[in-house]
């Protein structure tokens, strides 16, 4: 039983600018597949090594796979739709699988557009997938189908085809089970450019008890489970000792959230020598770097180089909007900790809401200038059809072009501007601060390493911008304000879409959020409230 996974080739100009980032999804999914006895398990990274179609097939028929998988966010979907398609057409029988938090939620959309897809794993995919090969190996797929949890498929019907998804399947609880394998990946091609090494995103945890209004991450994940610290930094000692990763970035959305475990997993980065080889990064909140302030100093011991801050927003309004729970003076305030613990701080915005101005793009540049981070990203709001913001604001959004959906295109047009012009006054925000940056901060930004690594930051965005792929200004035509007028941003609007399907899918953090908003509404009546029962789903089944 040959299994064969493949990252699809989609390239937005966004994150990729710093360098090529390994596929952690398929060390974690191959690993769980070897452990339970499915050995032999290939991987086509088309996305790093920027295959074309024809280029794919030849790979595909060379491999002889029974089974191919590949995985999607929301832009790439389309990407991965056609490779399995690709993998349809060089071989009939092979059964196709698709997994990811886009085809998680928009399993009917994604099917009825992609019929060749055998089904949809929805959720996380371990042991998930491995329940799938096991009916396929036995011969019973067609047969079993039904019976497994967490999938999505069509199948005929008196009616005609229909589209089946079982009962959501439970979260991986025994996250610490899981032993990934990463020697499918290829090493060499895998270099983060600021500090031109290796680089790896292993997984310490999952999910997030907030509920940002713009992320689908927490509905995704469900519910939060954390690993032995001492198990992510066995992983990490792998990684350095045998593949030479000298930077990782965690994946978790929030990896600070459990301080014991992030401190342990701290502590026991410096019990092993491990900062002196190994530099690292996160994602992560306000909150938790202001309750950690005196912790700092021992994060930046543990080898923590680079963080970037949520701030999201230089209004109050807007991070009200976005469900952040924070202030915008907390934001300048954890910049200013995170500096004076000698760590690289990166300040996160997100623009391009219907209310965006001139003015409001303008006031994100000041307060960039004035917080002082290190580093700023303005990322374009990505309204993601199964979150709670894209359902608050649904009628602004008309592109439904997913490949668009990257956090470098503009898809909601603000009213008080078109998207050429909102592009320009991002990029002018981008000039100043890194023009800023370049002749007056990085070539004195204190100890040598931290002044190394700015200064190749700055290389990796002007080598992106010498080339356009930043935010894909070659590919939109976008040359400097002159050409605002001029962009073209290729939306497919044949593009249609679907409605979300969660109606069979609860995230504890959407449950406990929810059950706070009944218990002060049932307060407020003089009433009680029914304890909500923590069922975990019920099967559907809808018409194509």
């Amino acid at each position: 039983m040959r299994i064969l996974l493949i990252h699809p080739n989609y390239h937005s100009g966004g994150a990729e600018i710093a360098g090529n980032w390994p596929p952690a999804w398929v060390a974690y999914l191959a690993g769980a597949l070897k452990s339970a006895g499915y050995t032999d398990v290939r991987f086509i990274d088309a996305m790093t090594n920027d295959l074309s179609d024809e280029a794919l097939a030849a790979r595909i028929a060379a491999e002889k796979p029974d089974i191919v998988g590949a995985t999607a966010i929301t832009p790439s979907i389309y990407k991965a739709e056609r490779a399995l398609q690709i993998a349809k057409e060089t071989n009939p029988n092979v059964v196709t699988l698709l997994g990811g938090v886009h085809a998680t939620f928009m399993f009917k959309q994604v099917l009825s557009e992609a019929p060749w897809i055998d089904a949809v794993i929805r959720g996380e995919g371990e042991e998930i997938l491995v329940d799938v090969v096991r009916a396929i190996a036995s011969g019973e797929w067609a047969a079993r189908r039904r019976e497994i949890k967490g999938l999505a498929f069509t199948e005929p019907s008196q009616q005609g085809a229909q589209i089946v998804a079982t009962p959501a399947a439970p979260t991986v609880k025994n996250f610490d089970a899981i032993t990934p394998d990463w020697g499918l990946l290829e090493w060499s091609k895998y270099k983060y450019i600021p500090l031109n090494c290796r680089v790896a995103i292993p997984n310490m945890a999952r999910g997030c008890p907030f509920t940002c209004s713009f992320c689908s991450q927490w509905k995704f994940w469900r519910d939060y489970r954390i690993r032995d610290p001492k198990k992510v930094v066995d992983e990490i000692e792998t990684l350095y000792q045998q593949y030479d990763v000298r930077f990782f970035i965690l994946a978790d959305e929030e990896p600070t959230i459990n301080r014991k475990k992030f401190v342990q997993f701290c502590e026991e980065l410096i019990a092993r020598g491990l900062p002196d080889k190994v530099q690292w990064g996160i994602n992560t909140r306000v909150t938790d770097i202001l309750r950690d302030e005196e912790l700092l100093p021992l994060y930046r011991k543990a080898g923590l180089l680079h963080v970037s801050l949520g701030t999201e927003a230089a209004a109050q309004l807007k991070l009200d909007l976005f469900h952040k729970e924070t202030k915008v003076a907390d934001n300048r305030k954890a910049i200013h900790l995170l500096r004076e613990a000698g760590i690289v701080v990166e300040a996160q915005f997100i623009v391009g809401l219907e209310n965006e101005t001139a003015e409001t793009l303008e006031e994100t540049y000041r307060m960039a200038q004035e917080w002082k981070p290190d580093l700023a990203n303005w990322s374009m709001y990505t309204p993601w059809p199964f979150s709670q913001l894209y359902q608050d604001m649904s009628d602004k959004v008309e592109v439904f072009d997913f490949e668009k959906y990257n956090f470098v295109t503009p898809i909601i047009r603000p009213e008080a501007m078109d998207r050429g012009e909102l592009l320009d006054r991002v990029m002018n925000n981008y000039r100043r601060f890194y023009m800023q940056k370049a002749l007056f901060s990085y070539p004195w930004a204190g100890t040598s390493q931290r002044r190394r690594y700015l200064l190749g930051c700055l290389k990796a965005f002007l080598k992106a911008g010498f080339e356009r792929k930043f935010y894909d200004l070659g590919k939109v035509g976008y040359w400097g304000p002159q050409s605002r007028k001029k962009v073209d941003f290729h939306f497919d609007k044949s593009r249609t879409i679907a409605p979300a399907q969660m109606a069979n899918w609860v995230a504890n953090a959407d449950r406990s959020r929810k059950a706070q908003v009944s218990l002060v509404d049932a307060k407020a009546c003089g009433g009680g409230i029914e304890q909500m029962a923590d069922d975990d789903v019920v099967g559907a089944t809808v018409d194509r």
